[in-house]
């Protein structure tokens, strides 16, 4: 009989790529983590691995256990939703990973609503960005998660997560305004749900809007954020290479050292919800940012993965929860 958590080992192999990187995300060393796919190796009766000097990869025969092994990790996620439901009355820890922009804006509010319908629940939210999301949920670092694409960057699909659509933001150009016409309250300008500050009207010409900038400073997310691939992927789609000065991940900063002179940016809508200041116009792209929620397969059903899910549709203001394009 196969071991369900040397099958799970085989499978985060598969997804990380080196036996250190198991050991480090299972916490185990390296050498543990060897041994125990040696003991899956005879269990299993044939080789499961190839190694060639210190670089392991999987033989077929690897390639296909682990998608057995999806699909057995998948029953037990299912099972335990079954017996949390037979149980009732949630209580205990629910590991939520979340980005910034909805940690501010919108996970208060649900984390208000949960526990008013179920105190004995404890949620911990833990900051992650959504390139990190997937291998904390596969590793059980995080029970479930807030994650976004943008149209530069879409989704890939992830073996053993699913993931359900939330909500649709726009994009915004932010650039120094260059009159008073940008103040918030002028005359035309979106709601308060919407970016303040932003020029009413359609959509412009993106990839004219963006090359205007071609020569501009540019304020991105740090490198390997799916934010910082963003911009540089609609710069690179308009026609050129953003030349970055500054990097940081609080779209509250960024907007702050555009309003200084420093450079310019695009900022998703929940970014640019900030107090309005004169000295930034925000101008709407085409492009969108769509966020969803992750799990494990198999743990939707889990009550307490369906009550947070609940509690956050509830908590997402009307104008984003009419856009529910696919995460």
């Amino acid at each position: 009989m196969l071991d369900v958590r040397r099958l799970r080992l085989l499978r985060e192999l598969a997804h990380r790529g080196t036996i250190a990187a198991v050991a480090e995300a299972l916490s185990f060393s390296p050498s543990a983590v060897s041994q125990q796919l040696g003991v899956l190796e005879r269990e299993a009766g044939l080789p499961l691995l190839e190694r060639t000097g210190r670089r392991v990869r999987l033989t077929p025969a690897g390639e296909n256990l682990v998608r057995h092994a999806e699909a057995v990790l998948e029953r037990l996620e299912q099972a335990d939703a079954d017996l949390a439901e037979a149980r009732g009355g949630l209580s205990g820890a629910l590991r939520i990973g979340a980005f910034p922009t909805a940690t501010r804006t919108i996970v208060p509010a649900a984390l208000v609503a949960l526990a008013r319908r179920h105190p004995g629940l404890e949620p911990m939210v833990c900051e992650t960005d959504p390139a990190a999301v997937a291998h904390a949920l596969r590793a059980g670092d995080l029970d479930v998660a807030l994650v976004h694409a943008y149209d530069f960057v879409p989704a890939e699909r992830e073996p053993g997560l699913t993931t359900e659509p939330l909500y649709g933001e726009a994009m915004y150009l932010a650039e120094p305004a260059r009159g008073a016409s940008a103040a918030a309250g002028a005359p035309g300008a979106p709601g308060p749900s919407e970016a303040p500050g932003a020029e009413a009207g359609p959509p412009p010409d993106q990839g004219a809007a963006l090359r205007a900038h071609a020569a501009s400073p540019w304020i991105t997310a740090t490198p390997g954020t799916l934010c910082h691939t963003m911009t540089v992927r609609a710069c690179q789609a308009a026609g050129f290479t953003p030349r970055v000065r500054h990097r940081m991940d609080d779209f509250g900063a960024v907007l702050a050292l555009v309003a200084a002179g420093q450079g310019v940016a695009v900022v998703p809508q929940l970014g640019a919800t900030v107090p309005a200041d004169p000295a930034v116009r925000l101008t709407r792209l085409v492009m969108q940012r769509r966020t969803g929620l992750a799990f494990r397969s198999g743990a939707g059903a889990h009550p307490a993965v369906a009550a947070f899910g609940a509690a956050l549709r509830a908590a997402v203001p009307p104008d984003l929860a009419g856009s529910r394009a696919e995460a």
